[in-house]
């Protein structure tokens, strides 16, 4: 009863950044390495590989993946994974092993964020599976259950332009007006098919036991939260793993009734903490729904350190909605825009804050 996991992201060390890129360290760079190194009980002579400069790109990443790990661990997380130190982000990571887009260019994405946008110009095809390397290395250094994030269809083609697809339609005879949503959905189901869901099946084949699918765009067109779960379904349907999925931020009454269909009793793994205690009320909508929710009661935005109490009170509060054996404990999303210092003592807390949940409710 209310296990603890993290979501996927935590930020990327200046250390690992640098080096990865070919810059030289300096001297708070090497002494960060260092001091987590000691904090975490890392092997000495992996650490001394990058000092001394002699360390392949690969091991470093490998090193930062490493304290990832330890980082989760010790601050108690019973599932855990390695931060995603393999991967760059989100989107052109997965899909620089996808045949059929183009990449045109940054476009702002929020404030001062930007990321590479393509556009979709022949059918998805997956060239090769990833997240396969990134998973076999988590499972060999822990011990703990693993939980391995994946990036989901529909937010995959709601960030892309969908040129393919479109032109299609247009071909079909559809109007600008009406080929939208039929366009729309198989992009997503193709991604799904032919992309995702081979995707998968390859890391089950290599021990994956859960998958957490991350579509933080499936609220932006309410009225495709059908096509997501048409998806969701089309992607899952007979392959043996849990399954969980991540929504960020936004409007949770979109999604029904349209999660009623979800095949399954699929973990909806959701964003809580940063609408304060009042944000919790929108759970009762989730009474009918039979599976899982995680419960999301650390705040990722802000720096602030959530206290064990707090923690505990959000859980309690929670579970007036949700039956507790039906409630994971979890961070509102990534939490790679916080220093793996902040990291780290929200996660604690969290740890704490559930196990006093937990002697409450017994």
């Amino acid at each position: 009863m209310l296990l603890t996991q993290e979501i996927g992201s935590l930020s990327k060390p200046n250390w690992r950044v640098k080096y990865v890129r070919g810059e030289k360290l300096g001297k708070e760079d090497l002494k960060e390495l260092r001091r987590w190194a000691e904090f975490l009980e890392i092997e000495e002579d992996l650490v001394k590989k990058v000092e001394e400069g002699k360390a392949e790109k690969k091991e470093v990443v490998e090193l930062s993946a490493l304290m990832a790990i330890r980082l989760l661990e010790k601050a108690g997380l019973d599932i855990v994974f390695d931060g995603e130190q393999f991967r760059t982000e989100m989107y052109e990571y997965p899909l620089r092993y996808v045949s059929g887009f183009r990449f045109l260019g940054p476009v702002r994405s929020f404030d001062n964020k930007y990321y590479n946008r393509a556009e979709c110009v022949d059918k998805p095809r997956l060239l090769s599976p990833y997240h396969v390397e990134e998973f076999l290395f988590t499972r060999r250094n822990t011990k703990r259950r693993v939980k391995v994030p994946i990036t989901g269809p529909y937010t995959l083609a709601e960030w892309s332009y969908n040129k393919y697809y479109v032109e299609k339609y247009r071909k079909l005879g559809y109007s600008w007006k009406n080929l939208r949503k039929p366009a729309k959905r198989e992009f997503v189901l193709d991604l799904a098919k032919e992309v995702i869901r081979p995707n998968i099946a390859a890391l089950i084949d290599k021990g994956a036991e859960i998958i957490q699918i991350d579509e933080p765009a499936v609220t932006t067109k309410p009225d495709e939260v059908d096509i997501f779960v048409e998806a969701f379904n089309e992607m899952t349907s007979g392959l043996n793993c849990k399954f969980s999925i991540h929504i960020c931020y936004s409007d949770y009454s979109l999604l029904f009734p349209h999660i009623y269909e979800l095949k399954g009793k699929v973990q909806l793994a959701l964003e809580f903490a940063n609408r304060g205690i009042k944000g919790y009320d929108i759970l009762s909508l989730f009474k009918e729904y039979d599976g899982e929710i995680g419960l999301g009661v650390v705040d990722v935005h802000t720096d602030d350190v959530e206290s064990p109490d707090t923690v505990k009170e959000r859980i309690l509060y929670a579970s007036k909605f949700i039956p507790p054996e039906r409630i994971y404990v979890n961070p509102d999303c990534g939490l790679r825009t916080r220093s793996w210092e902040i990291a780290y003592r929200k996660l604690k807390n969290m740890v704490k804050g559930a196990e006093m949940a937990r002697e409450e409710l017994k």
